[in-house]
Order: C-alpha cells, then sequence, then structure tokens
C-alpha cells in the first residue's frame, strides 16, 4: 500500500487594519482543492493572528481568526502578507517568526512583510526584495539587509520575499513549480489566468520613462530624442546639446528622469517598435494588403552610443 503523505502546512498572518489582497493570494493558490493535478499531497492553509478572533480590515470586512502564533511557527511554511511599515512589528510575532525558522519552516513575505522577516531578524546578510515603494524605508531602517529595489522576488532557500501585491502571486507560484515542478504550477497559473513565469528577476515596473525634473536643457534634449529615436547618438552629442559636459549631462538626466540616458532610450525605443508592431498587426487584420516599413530594431550599447 501506498503510504499517504501528510499535506504542507501554511499559515498566513492576519492582523488588524490589513488590505487582505496579498493574504488573499496565499488562500488562492494554496488553499483551494485542485483534484486535477497529478500531484501525491497538496497544501492546507491555516490563517493565523496575534490576538485570535476578529480582525476588522480594509473595505469593512472582518476576519474571524481562530489560531495563534502557536500555529503560525509550526507550519511548513509561514506567510506573511503586507504589513504597515509605519507600525512596528510585535515582538510576540517576531519571535514566533524566529521560532519557526528555527525549527525548519520556510518563511515567505509578500510585499512590506518583509519588515516583520527583518524585524525577526531572518534578513539580516541576506538579499531581499519588497515593494519598490518601501525599499528605502526597509534598507534604512534594517541596514543590515541587502534590499532589491528592482526585483519581483528573492529565493534564498529558506526565506523567500516579494515585491508588492501582484508579484505575490509570481512568489507563490515559485513556491510551486519548487515545491511539485513546472508543469503543475504551469496549470495552476492557468486557473488562475495569469502568466505561468514571470521571472523573479523582472523588474518591478516597466512603463514609459517621463522626464520628472525641471531642468529646461534636458528636457530639450529628450524633446528631441522623442523625434529622433532611430538615430544612432552618442552621449558626447546629447552633452553637447544641452550645453554641459559628459559628465555633467549623465547626472543631470538621471537626476531628471531617474535613468541613464542609455537606459532611457533604448526603453523608449523599446516601446516605440512594440507599439508599431501592434500597430502594425491591427492594419494586416483588415482587408488591405498594406505592407508597413520596418521599425529598425532597439540598439545601443553601454559604451555610450544609442
Amino acid at each position: 500500500m501506498t503510504a499517504i503523505r501528510p499535506r504542507h502546512h501554511i499559515a498566513a498572518l492576519a492582523y488588524p487594519g490589513m488590505a487582505p489582497f496579498e493574504l488573499a493570494i496565499a488562500i488562492e493558490v494554496f488553499g483551494l482543492e485542485r483534484p486535477e493535478l497529478d500531484v501525491a499531497c497538496w497544501y492546507t492553509v491555516e490563517v493565523c493572528a496575534v490576538d485570535p478572533g476578529e480582525q476588522p480590515a480594509v473595505g469593512g470586512i472582518t476576519l474571524a481568526v481562530r489560531h495563534g502564533l502557536d500555529r503560525l511557527s509550526q507550519a511548513d511554511t509561514m506567510i506573511i502578507p503586507g504589513w504597515p511599515v509605519d507600525q512596528p512589528v510585535p515582538e510576540a510575532l517576531s519571535a514566533a517568526v524566529r521560532r519557526g525558522h528555527q525549527r525548519g519552516s520556510r518563511v515567505v513575505s509578500i510585499c512590506s512583510g518583509a519588515f516583520v522577516l527583518a524585524a525577526a531578524g531572518l534578513l539580516d546578510g541576506r538579499r531581499a526584495a519588497t515593494h519598490w515603494q518601501y525599499a528605502e524605508r526597509l534598507a534604512r531602517t534594517y541596514p543590515a539587509v541587502d534590499v532589491d529595489r528592482e526585483v519581483l522576488y528573492v529565493d534564498d532557500g529558506d526565506v523567500l520575499t516579494s515585491a508588492g501585491s501582484a508579484a505575490g502571486i509570481d512568489l507563490c507560484l515559485h513556491l510551486i513549480r519548487r515545491d511539485h515542478g513546472a508543469a503543475v504550477a504551469n496549470q495552476v497559473a492557468r486557473r488562475l489566468v495569469v502568466p505561468a513565469h514571470r521571472d523573479g528577476g523582472q523588474s518591478q515596473y516597466v512603463e514609459r520613462p517621463v522626464a520628472v525634473g525641471n531642468d529646461a536643457r534636458i528636457h530639450k534634449v529628450i524633446a528631441w530624442l522623442e523625434h529622433s529615436l532611430t538615430e544612432p547618438v552618442t552621449i558626447g552629442a546629447l552633452a553637447r546639446r544641452a550645453h554641459l559636459s559628459e559628465r555633467h549631462f549623465t547626472r543631470r538626466f538621471r537626476e531628471v528622469t531617474g535613468q541613464s540616458p542609455i537606459e532611457w532610450l533604448l526603453a523608449r525605443r523599446s516601446t516605440a517598435a512594440s507599439n508599431c508592431s501592434n500597430a502594425a498587426t491591427s492594419r494586416s487584420r483588415r482587408s488591405l494588403p498594406l505592407r508597413a516599413s520596418p521599425t529598425p530594431p532597439p540598439t545601443g550599447s553601454t559604451s555610450g552610443t544609442a
């Protein structure tokens, strides 16, 4: 007879005033029965709180939580959703997280839940992710933590951290991939109607670079670049347009846009190429067999020419 393997026990934290999205991610991904999956065992999920009982949450809902921190520290995997960064982490919670980790629990944080792991000392000397909005604060509050401000999530073996909100879905799917393989993770992703795999090293957000500073010289260069995306340029040529030295221009450009000139230009070219491709696809679906002029692919070099 084949022995029945015990289910992997997951405990997720709830607390008064929480926004329930990240907690709901853990429950949706791990808590639903999935009989269609070819796995020997699945997960069981319990919700725990520092003080069991009613936990008022954002949106006027109240969570009735039966389990306390003893169940949290006994879990195979502890999941800490976003924590309010302006509130101290109770010592009882920090101690429970440390106790669970010491007995072999896998510890996972989503979004600002990393602050709880940091308060427990689990992130000292480790690379960790959190929501980009809180990255500076995490690094400042816990200088022993190597905060990666860019990535979706960090897998450091027994301690895993993710960026904000939807990145928690990516991290949970990554855990399933670790536990059960890519095929099972892909099936769960399909049920969730989300991408099957976004690599943890992927940037947290990608948007069209928009100037945010007030340096008219840099804005004039950006305006020229917007109309000259396909032309080869050098840092020297752009600096001359701004009547600045190359070093000063590069520094001012980063202060205005948050990116180096090369990073800005490559991202803008990529967006323009994507838009052109989408437009060409849309035209091809109409009746006239028109040929669109090919758009030069994004080019560039970190040596100063783009």
